[in-house]
């Protein structure tokens, strides 16, 4: 059986928890604390939602395509933005593009996963 799907969503469900949790410690804005912390605390139940896919992909297929939604909703508007001139920092931008890249790797998951 191909390992892909399994290790994909595995993996970027581990990369998901490092990235994310350290956002519970930074400053939060003056403004919109609570959507910054509902996005956080989304996008960690997420990471969950991927480690159960990675278990057994075959049962999970159905969900691979929502996951890739997952990755798309917050990647593309913000590379969008940054790209239009938009103040998006840049270091954002490029937690967009991984995001995007995770999406794309989940797409290729979910076409190698027989249904």
């Amino acid at each position: 059986m191909d390992k892909f799907p399994a290790r994909m969503f595995r993996w970027a469900a581990i990369y998901g928890v490092i990235v994310l949790l350290p956002l519970y410690f930074t400053p939060l804005p003056p403004l919109g604390a609570e959507t910054f912390l509902g996005f956080v605390g989304l996008a960690l139940v997420f990471q969950s939602v991927f480690w159960i896919i990675g278990s057994d992909p075959v049962k999970y297929r159905a969900l691979m395509l929502p996951a890739v939604a997952e990755k798309l909703v917050f990647g593309l508007p913000a590379l969008m933005l940054y790209a239009r001139g938009y103040p998006v920092p840049p270091p954002v931008a490029v937690f967009a593009a991984i995001d995007v890249a995770l999406g794309i790797g989940f797409y290729l998951a979910w076409r190698r996963t027989p249904s």
